[in-house]
Formats: structure tokens, C-alpha cells, sequence
């Protein structure tokens, strides 16, 4: 059975504003339109979108599953609007002051671990961008080529990286 290919993607900061704290409210959920037409492109060239994102603001009780669910629901629906559909978004909800330890927290590689055994994803032909270095870390401990970006910067400057 033949592999797919995916290109992982981090939230804040790359998919959505960076707030430089957490994004609590939907109201401060301002997506990144010019992110739209290069993930459409990695869609087209046969890339499946995951997200994969450190959601620590759930261990401090900043805001709730289903204002994180709210906020999901937003980014789908305004990638879709465009053609663009995440494969899955998986969070890490712990915080290691109020949680202890866990192996989904990036820099650990749990969640992409996660989307390549369920989405029968090969991991040397597949990427991970990020705007921390914890993201490359996550990539590499996965298998998976990390690109790092700055926060806010257009995918459009490292397409050229995605063979």
C-alpha cells in the first residue's frame, strides 16, 4: 500500500496570528490569508494538511475544549472556503507546570507519531513547519524534515523547500 505524504503545520503563528500568549477567545483568531494560496498549492501537489499544536492554555484553565473546539471549527471553515481541508488538527492539552510530563508536548514528536501511524503517512517524504524551534525538534524526533519559519512569515518563502 502506497504511503501518503504530509506536510504538518504548527497553529499560532503560522496558520493564525501570533498573539505571543495564548489565543483564548475566537475574537482574537485572525487567520493568516496569506497562507491560503501555498497550502492550497501542497494540497494540489498531493500533500495531506495536519496541524499539530501545543494547546498548554487547557492545563491552565485559560480557556475550554469547546472554546478550542470554536476556534478549530473557525480555521476549517476558512481554509475550506478556499479549498483547503486539514486532515486532522492534533493538540497537545497538557502544561508541564500543571500537568507534569507527556509525550505529545513538542518538542516530543507524539502527535505527529499519531497522524503518521493513522494516516499511513511516510515520514521521509513529509515535513513539519514550524515558527519554534520545538517544531523542528518534533519533525526530526519524528522522522519528518522540519522547516522553520518566523512567526507570521508566508509558507509562499519556503515552497521551495517541499520537494
Amino acid at each position: 500500500m502506497t504511503k501518503n505524504k504530509a506536510v504538518f503545520l504548527d497553529r499560532d503563528g503560522v496558520l493564525n496570528r501570533e498573539m505571543g500568549d495564548y489565543v483564548c477567545r475566537i475574537e482574537d483568531f485572525t487567520v493568516l490569508e496569506h497562507n491560503l494560496a501555498p497550502l492550497k498549492e501542497l494540497q494540489d501537489r498531493g500533500y495531506m494538511l495536519i496541524v499539530a499544536t501545543n494547546q498548554g492554555g487547557l492545563a491552565k484553565g485559560w480557556y475550554t475544549e469547546e472554546q478550542l473546539a470554536e476556534m478549530h471549527q473557525h480555521l476549517k471553515n476558512v481554509y475550506a472556503q478556499h479549498g483547503v481541508t486539514f486532515a486532522d488538527i492534533y493538540y497537545c492539552p497538557h502544561h508541564p507546570n500543571f500537568t507534569g510530563d507527556c509525550d505529545c508536548r513538542k518538542p516530543k514528536p507524539g502527535m505527529l507519531l499519531r497522524g503518521i501511524e493513522q494516516h499511513n503517512i511516510d515520514p521521509t517524504q513529509s515535513y513539519f513547519i514550524g515558527d519554534r524551534e520545538r517544531d523542528v525538534e518534533a519533525g526530526e524526533a519524528a522522522g519528518v524534515t522540519g522547516i522553520l519559519i518566523n512567526s507570521d512569515q508566508p509558507i509562499s518563502e519556503v515552497l521551495h523547500l517541499i520537494k
